[in-house]
Formats: structure tokens, C-alpha cells, sequence
């Protein structure tokens, strides 16, 4: 990635170098991130809360580490925005929801917050979600609409949109985000940044999820070398996560990303089997899979042995939902985003009878996913079937279904089996919006993903393209 004077678009591990050499200091950067935010924000409404006081004390006491030659590690004073469904100690964690009541008192942090802020991040504020992030889509009745930075008509995805807003104009280098279903996926690929869902468990997640173990948590950023860097930081164990992995022995992200094996073999399924895929979009993708090959590794277009796992992955999803609002009285479900009220009801109706076997069909599916990368090292998909569009809808318009799922066929899968996958941008249509490439991995293989992602990143630097180059 090439350095633009702004401060405020550099990569992370630029900052990071940067401020070692001191050529510039956290306290400008932040600086230059809340202008971005200032700017930009109130068209784009990437965050929720901003707190611009602590974040630049926080930005200080970086620069004191610094120039005392003690820095806390690689993230020490860079900039990450939080998705307001992570405990944040000091401010709200709304998600969303008119219902949750912000005057409370908020003392806890999630697991990756708590290692981010041991590592020295500044945290310039909450970014927006929907309600409870039940959906692919990033507008709720508490924040209203978040819009796409290539084109404010058009939606960023969701439910991680506005930590990928949040990144792609600027506003932060860096973001966590979560993953259900395709929440960090979705929007990279809506919004041409870089989004990694982790294996589930390799960054902790607490409090337990109403989505359970399709809920990943994982980094967002503009280049796979800075998910890598922010990895290392929130994959670390914590004991309010019951299901956390150990850390992937003797695997540093950022170290690792560098170490590509070879040759790989790689499937690549331009549909899955069962997806339909707007031809601007495969016309990017096998594009990219060119390059893959022309780097050496062996490609097979093949499709694994699959069907569309949609009905097992709506009764587990909806289900959830209802979990999560089964507190709530009949007049306060009502003041639902109208869409949750529609899963939470079918949530209701199922037994759980039905539940188990959705969750039978879950591990049976994954065991056929397992089977698969017998054969292969990686997976290469479209990370979304169609571009971005309109804002504020949950399909496009005159779209033949009435679910966000309908149009994320390559995501959801994914939570599904709990495979490392990851969107990375990978072309533009011809009106300029960003097309995303998913990398798939087998279960545990998150260093081989960046690795195969940020190679391709290398190879095709064309790429990797910011709004802020048509106009900041």
C-alpha cells in the first residue's frame, strides 16, 4: 500500500513503523482519524458513539510510551473502532436496540476490547450495527441508516457495516467486527476492504452470542497484513469464553502472512452449486483465480458436494433471535426492527425437536466440508453474488425473496461448518462498487487464509483501491 499524506489511510503496520521512528506520533493520527470522522461521518454514520477526550488521552499516554521507549506492542496507539455489540467499559453497548436501556452501568470489556486496550489501541468510538445484528444490512430504529462510501445511495452490508465504513473512508485503520452469518464478510465485500472470520474460537467472544456458535469475532481492515497484525493481538485466550482455542502453535499472524506454502491446491466453485452470480462479479473473481494459478498453485473448478444449507441455518439463526428477546414484553417486541420481529416470531414456533435436528444437519454438513479439503488446501468463492444496493432495504429492489440470506449464499455456509474465511476486494463493477473474493479454509488453518489472501494482494495491487481516491 502506498503512503498518502494523510495520516489517517496508512496501514497499521505503517503507523506502527512510523511511530517507532518517530516520524509521526499518535496523537496526529488520531487527530487526522477524527477529522476523517468529522467530515465524513454524518453522510455516512459509520459510528454510533464517538469519544473523541479519551481517545486522544488515550493517543497521549501512547506517545509518552514511545518517547520512553516502552511501547506496549504493535497496536500500541493505532486507531480501532469497536462494533457496538462489544462490551465496552465506559460507554453503552446498545446494539442497535431502542430497548436497551444506556443509563446502566458499563464497567466490563469484551474479550478482544480488554486485549486491545492491553495493547495500547485508541479507541475512537462504537461503530453501528442493526438491532441485535440480526441481519446482513447495517440500518436499526436506534442509528438509522449507514450508507456505502463508494456510493452513499448504496448499502455497506452488514452486520459489521459500520466498522467497514469506518476503515474504508479513513475514519479508522483498523475495526473488530462480528460474524454470524456473514457480518464481517458482507460488508468487506460490499465495501472493498479486507474482513477475516476466524475460526470460531480463535478470538473469545463474551457474553455468549443468542447466535451461539455460528458467531464469530474477528478483524477488519483495508490490507490482510493489518487483519494479521490486529489478529495477534485479540487472539488471545480468555476464560469467560468456554469454547476459545489455544493459540495456533508457533503461528505470529503477521510473521506468517509472509509464509505462503506451495504449490496449493485450490477449488474453486464459482457458485457453490447452487448460488446465482451477477456476471460482473464472476467475471472479477475468475479473474482473480487467474492470478492464484499464475502464481503457481494448482486450481480445480469444481463445486464441494453440497446443498444450500438455508432452511437448517434459519431455524438455528431465528431461534437465536428469539433467545435474545425473550425478556421483552409483547409492546416492547413491537418496537423491533420490523424484519427481527418477523425471525423472532418464526423463532418461537419451532420446537426443540426441530432445533436439534438443524444442528444434526449442521454437523453432518460439516463433516461433507471436511471431506472436501481432503482434497484441497483452500476454497476460493465470490464473497457476495451481486454488488451493493440500495441503503435502508433488506433485498434489492423486485428481488425474488424476501430475506437478506437470499442474496448471501457464499457467507452463511461458512458459520455454518466454523471454517477461517475471509472477503478481500478483488475488482469494481462499472459503476465502481467493489467486488469481493472469499478465501475458505479447513477448520484451524487461519495462517494458511491470510497467507493465500495477502499474496494475492501482492500479486494484484490494482486492488486494492480506497474511496478516498475519488475525493476525500
Amino acid at each position: 500500500m502506498s503512503v498518502n499524506a494523510n495520516p489517517a489511510f496508512l496501514s497499521a503496520v505503517e503507523l506502527s513503523r512510523a511511530y517507532r521512528d518517530g516520524s509521526l506520533s499518535p496523537v496526529e493520527v488520531a487527530t487526522a482519524v477524527f477529522e476523517q470522522i468529522e467530515r465524513h461521518d454524518a453522510t455516512l454514520n459509520a459510528y454510533c458513539l464517538l469519544d473523541r477526550d479519551r481517545a486522544l488521552a488515550q493517543a497521549r499516554a501512547s506517545e509518552r510510551r514511545y518517547r520512553d521507549g516502552n511501547p506496549l506492542g504493535s497496536l500500541d496507539g493505532v486507531p480501532v473502532a469497536i462494533k457496538d455489540l462489544f462490551l465496552t467499559a465506559g460507554w453503552p453497548t446498545l446494539r442497535g436496540s431502542t430497548l436497551i436501556d444506556p443509563d446502566q452501568r458499563w464497567e466490563v470489556d469484551a474479550p478482544p476490547v480488554a486485549a486491545l486496550r492491553d495493547a495500547g489501541a485508541v479507541f475512537p468510538g462504537k461503530t453501528t450495527t442493526p438491532e441485535l445484528g440480526w441481519k446482513g444490512l447495517t440500518d436499526s430504529p436506534l442509528t438509522g441508516i449507514t450508507r456505502n462510501p463508494w456510493d452513499p445511495a448504496s448499502t455497506p452490508g452488514g452486520s459489521s457495516g459500520g466498522s467497514a465504513v469506518a476503515v474504508a473512508k479513513g475514519m479508522a485503520p483498523l475495526a473488530l467486527g462480528t460474524d454470524g452469518g456473514g457480518s464481517i464478510r458482507i460488508p468487506a465485500s460490499f465495501t472493498g476492504i479486507s474482513g477475516f472470520k476466524p475460526t470460531y474460537g480463535r478470538v473469545p467472544h463474551w457474553p455468549v452470542s443468542p447466535y451461539g456458535t455460528l458467531a464469530h469475532a474477528g478483524p477488519m481492515a483495508r490490507t490482510v497484513e493489518d487483519l494479521a497484525l490486529l489478529l495477534d493481538a485479540v487472539a488471545r485466550p480468555d476464560g469467560r469464553d468456554w469454547l476459545a482455542l489455544p493459540p495456533e502453535p508457533g503461528v505470529r499472524y503477521i510473521e506468517a502472512v509472509h509464509e505462503l506454502r506451495s504449490p496449493l491446491r485450490i477449488a474453486f466453485s464459482p457458485a457453490l452449486g447452487f448460488a446465482a452470480v451477477d456476471p460482473e462479479v464472476g467475471e472479477s473473481v475468475g479473474a482473480a483465480v487467474r492470478v492464484f494459478a499464475d502464481m503457481g498453485a494448482a486450481v480445480d473448478e469444481t463445486d464441494p458436494p453440497i446443498e444450500d444449507p438455508i432452511e437448517a441455518f434459519q431455524v438455528l439463526w431465528n431461534a437465536g433471535a428469539a433467545q435474545a428477546t425473550q425478556q421483552y414484553s409483547p409492546a416492547e417486541r413491537a418496537k423491533l426492527d420490523p424484519g427481527l420481529q418477523e425471525i423472532v416470531e418464526d423463532g418461537w414456533r419451532y420446537s426443540a425437536v426441530r432445533y436439534v435436528d438443524a444442528n444434526t444437519y449442521r454437523g453432518n454438513f460439516a463433516v461433507t466440508m471436511n471431506r472436501f479439503f481432503a482434497d484441497y488446501d483452500l476454497l476460493i468463492t465470490p464473497a457476495m453474488p451481486i454488488p451493493a444496493f440500495e441503503a435502508g432495504r433488506e433485498v434489492p429492489g423486485g428481488w425474488h425473496a424476501k430475506r437478506w440470506t437470499s442474496w448471501s449464499p457464499f457467507s452463511y455456509p461458512f458459520n455454518m461448518t466454523q471454517q477461517p474465511a475471509i472477503s478481500i476486494p478483488c475488482g469494481f463493477t462499472a459503476a465502481g462498487l467493489p467486488v469481493g473474493l472469499q478465501i475458505v479454509g479447513r477448520k484451524y488453518e487461519d495462517a494458511l487464509v491470510l497467507a493465500a489472501a495477502h499474496a494475492y494482494q501482492q500479486a494484484a495491487p490494482a486492488s486494492l483501491r480506497w474511496p478516498h481516491m475519488t475525493g476525500e
